[in-house]
């Protein structure tokens, strides 16, 4: 890679002070590790926690978290304001236009309340760090509405370059805010499913994890198939049990030390309630069924599989 000066040090240089490299994380990768050690924003991020939490919601909650979807709504509601931005910025570049440019920034301003809103709510469940470099997600994308605003106001008032310019530093702001998300997500896992790789770190065929007699009817229990965590439920007859993988989907929450309720095994970090018959998530914030093991008694011993694929 060919190498230019830039104050006394060649962009390879800067780059590779900045970028993760065989040498270490960069400066970049050591600024986001400060900020999820921090603890000088925590107490915004209880009141902020608190407020959104709050919210009486009822049925929206879910809906905002992405549980009819499978997954967590705000990735796909950031895609209009995003999408209607970028597109502003090229038409920008382009004579011509001004007006379409215009439309496509309060489309933006527009799309932008419904995704802050999804991920305020996702925002509030997160774990500690996951929450302080949130708020850095969050502001850097509040720069970045405010700085559209001033755009569109700019541009309705006829100062065009002005808007571009606002606009321009808008789309900086955003796309900062975009890297600190893929950060939150892909290296901290927020908004992952925690429990889909249970079933296939299990060894094929059955495996004993407890005696029958030993696990009291209707209560949730802590066993091992292998190295993965499951929770166990007995059935109140007495005969079999329900087992699922042990960690709750939506942050990786201890299922055996929640309760089980009308059928339901319920996380105890943020109330996700898994099915025990088949794991479906009969309610959120976890956006995805919990895995499920089949079971059967063998001399009194229970034992488990992973379901074939």
């Amino acid at each position: 890679m060919k190498s230019f000066p830039c104050g006394g040090r060649s962009v390879v240089d800067v780059l590779r002070a900045v970028l993760p490299s065989g040498e270490g994380p960069g400066r970049v990768l050591a600024a986001m590790d400060r900020v999820e050690h921090s603890a000088r924003a925590d107490p915004l991020a209880d009141a902020l926690g608190s407020a959104v939490r709050a919210v009486p919601m009822g049925g929206a909650r879910d809906a905002l978290h992405g549980r009819w979807l499978g997954h967590p709504l705000h990735p796909l509601l950031v895609q209009v304001p995003v999408g209607a931005w970028l597109s502003a910025a090229v038409l920008d570049l382009l004579p011509g236009g001004r007006r379409p440019a215009t439309v496509l920034v309060g489309v933006g301003l527009a799309g932008a309340a419904p995704a802050a809103l999804a991920g305020w709510t996702d925002w509030a469940e997160l774990r500690r760090p996951q929450q302080r470099v949130g708020l850095l997600h969050a502001a850097a994308n509040v720069s970045g509405v405010v700085c559209y605003a001033a755009s569109l106001a700019c541009r309705l008032r006829g100062r065009a370059w002005r808007g571009r310019l606002w606009g321009f530093a808008g789309l900086a702001a955003v796309g900062v805010g975009g890297a600190v998300g893929g950060h939150l997500s892909y290296r901290l896992g927020a908004g992952a499913h925690h429990a889909e790789e249970a079933a296939a770190l299990v060894p094929p065929g059955w495996h004993p994890v407890a005696s029958l007699a030993d696990l009291p009817p209707g209560r949730p229990r802590h066993g091992l198939v292998g190295d993965v965590p499951v929770v166990i439920v007995r059935t109140e007859d007495g005969t079999d049990a329900r087992v699922l993988a042990g960690r709750c989907g939506h942050m990786a929450g201890p299922l055996s030390e929640g309760e089980v309720r009308d059928g339901c095994v319920v996380c105890p970090w943020h109330g996700s309630a898994f099915r025990l018959e088949d794991g479906w998530n009969v309610s959120g914030p976890a956006t995805a069924p919990q895995p499920v093991f089949e079971t059967r008694v063998v001399d009194g011993r229970l034992e488990v599989r992973a379901r074939p694929e």
